[in-house]
């Protein structure tokens, strides 16, 4: 790990002088290996591993989330805070975050088709970060999988509605 450490501050330290500088530090903090990803973080995406394509609870979308944070006796509200608030436009989002949406409409299109995806009241557990606006989620009670966990895509730049929150677990 310090070797890698020791690299990246070369390469920061070599191109400091560029204007590009500020947006490769933006993309090296994006990089994620499982040292950086938080240890309940890690417990959680390993608990949702094993419940893909099965029933949590009794299918609701928050049973998944509510599971994996007794998993790993996680400090909650035992409603809908589920930790720490993330402010992700400063701070990383990891596997294992949990996202909870609020009368959100999507608006995306796909192979030339036009989609609008709503989650009026939605929680689910980010299982991939490919970047800052798109994930991968586990959830259930949804269209991709049912009662069922299920992996789908989200890329929340084509939000035209709502909120969402996302939250850390913590002790």
């Amino acid at each position: 790990m310090k070797s890698i450490l020791f690299i990246i501050t070369l390469l920061v330290v070599s191109l400091s002088s560029f204007t590009t500088y500020k947006s490769f530090v933006v993309s090296i903090s994006l990089i994620q290996t499982n040292d950086s990803i938080p240890a309940m973080n890690q417990q959680i995406i390993a608990f949702v591993k094993t419940k893909i394509k099965k029933k949590v609870g009794t299918g609701e979308c928050w049973d998944l989330a509510a599971e994996a944070l007794q998993l790993v006796n996680a400090k909650w509200d035992m409603k809908y805070k589920f930790g720490k608030e993330i402010d992700f436009k400063k701070e990383p989002i990891y596997p294992g975050d949990i996202i909870q949406f609020e009368n959100v409409i999507l608006n995306y299109e796909k192979d030339g088709k036009k989609f609008t995806e709503k989650m009026s009241h939605h929680t689910a557990i980010i299982f991939e970060v490919i970047d800052k606006t798109n994930f991968t989620m586990a959830h259930q009670n949804n269209g991709y999988s049912g009662k069922k966990v299920g992996i789908s895509p989200i890329d929340l730049a084509t939000l035209t509605k709502g909120k969402f929150k996302i939250y850390r677990a913590e002790r």
